[in-house]
């Protein structure tokens, strides 16, 4: 009796959850605060881990000052965050009938749903997060470049996230970030003493073609759909309009000046590398 009981009392405990997260967490009302806040407590989390986990297996890690130590770990967080959004944005983008369906009701540039909703809420948690923390250690995380950038893309994910408009170019955008694990993958290659690796010069390489993919190419793509559609994008209300227009173009900027940067430095360690090699060729 006892026992038939524990389990009904498992049972509505659970039944209770479901709904709690259902009508509340997830509900349409509560879902962008939810995702909000959920993306600031999982870039806390991730922190948390990173200097856990490194101070037992990375060995140069209790070495490294603790500014260092700061930005390896805030690194991790902006990993994680890249992986989670460019996933969910390629999902978005290329698999998703959200915004390619034709038989839905609605313009395209008004569409979403709660998945993307709440995924936009998650990315703006990260970018309060990561903004806080550049802005409190500045300029040790980034210079100003990076300050506009978060400031941008932020305020580009909070309108997209609470009018609902434009979620697709928004999720197109942030497909650039499945350059940055990449990019702090490099930093850490440095800071662990391989700049001179193999591997070091291959991940040159591949933030080049990643790069030029998501952060240049992608970019033009992004303002030829939104010229195809602009017949919809006329119809959003003004400041969207502008958003869409503005923010990417002055993200598209950041880019190539950073891609301009990728370049130089990919021609450099090329070229320390040629030089290597020919010292060693007249050595033997």
């Amino acid at each position: 009796m006892n026992e038939g009981g524990t389990r009904l009392g498992e049972g509505t405990l659970s039944t209770k959850a479901q709904m709690l997260v259902k009508n509340y967490l997830l509900a349409d009302p509560f879902a962008p605060y939810t995702s909000i806040l959920g993306g600031i407590l999982a870039c806390k989390v991730v922190y948390d881990l990173s200097d856990l986990i490194s101070s037992f297996y990375i060995k140069t890690y209790p070495s490294l000052t603790k500014i260092q130590r700061v930005d390896w770990n805030n690194r991790g967080i902006s990993t994680t965050h890249a992986i989670f959004v460019s996933a969910l944005s390629l999902y978005f983008v290329f698999w998703s009938d959200l915004f390619s369906d034709p038989h839905l009701t609605g313009l395209m540039v008004f569409r979403s749903s709660q998945l993307s909703t709440f995924g936009l809420g998650v990315s703006l948690g990260y970018f309060f997060s990561d903004l806080a923390m550049t802005l409190w250690q500045y300029p040790a995380l980034g210079g100003i470049e990076y300050v506009i950038h978060h400031l941008l893309s932020g305020t580009a994910v909070a309108y997209s996230m609470f009018t609902g408009e434009a979620q697709l170019y928004t999720y197109m955008v942030l497909i650039s970030e499945v350059t940055t694990p990449e990019i702090h993958l490099r930093w850490y290659l440095d800071t662990a003493g391989m700049k001179r690796s193999t591997a070091y010069l291959i991940n040159g390489v591949v933030i080049f073609i990643g790069w030029l993919i998501a952060r240049v190419l992608l970019f033009g793509y992004m303002f030829y759909h939104v010229y195809l559609h602009y017949d919809q994008v006329i119809k959003m209300h003004a400041f969207g309009f502008v958003l869409v227009f503005g923010v990417p173009s002055a993200l598209g900027i950041l880019n190539l000046i950073w891609f301009g940067k990728i370049i130089k430095g990919l021609a450099k360690t090329l070229a320390k590398r040629r030089s290597r090699t020919k010292e060693l060729d007249s050595e033997n």
